[in-house]
């Protein structure tokens, strides 16, 4: 197992709290969100799934929620895709989204605001 971070603690004290238990599964999961600033569960899926070919999607899915019921996550939904964000790397930025493939852009543009 990794080593302890705030994060994990943060989820391993929801998951008692809940009458669940951290796996290496959850475990992997957190501490390659941690890495990232957002990914969809299908992404993560992909990435996870070429080190332990027995984690399975929904154990992803749950997980990400989980993830968000902590508040170390955050859902996002653009159009049909829905993506998780890591709340530590929030900072301010806008989506282009396309409606041909789903495909986002993230940009920063200032002026939108005003």
């Amino acid at each position: 197992m990794a080593k302890p971070t705030k994060e994990l603690e943060i989820l391993k004290q929801h998951l008692t709290k809940n009458g669940l238990k951290l796996t290496r599964q959850r475990e992997n999961i957190l501490t390659t969100f941690l890495k990232m600033e957002h990914v969809t569960a299908e992404q993560m899926y992909r990435l996870l799934s070429k080190k332990d070919p027995h984690i399975g999607l929904a154990t992803v899915y749950r997980t990400l929620k989980l993830l968000c019921d902590t508040g170390l996550a955050q859902e996002q939904h653009f159009g049909s895709q829905t993506q998780f964000d890591n709340v530590a790397h929030k900072g301010h930025h806008d989506h282009l989204i396309c409606t041909v493939c789903d495909k986002i852009i993230e940009f920063e543009n200032c002026q939108i605001e005003e």
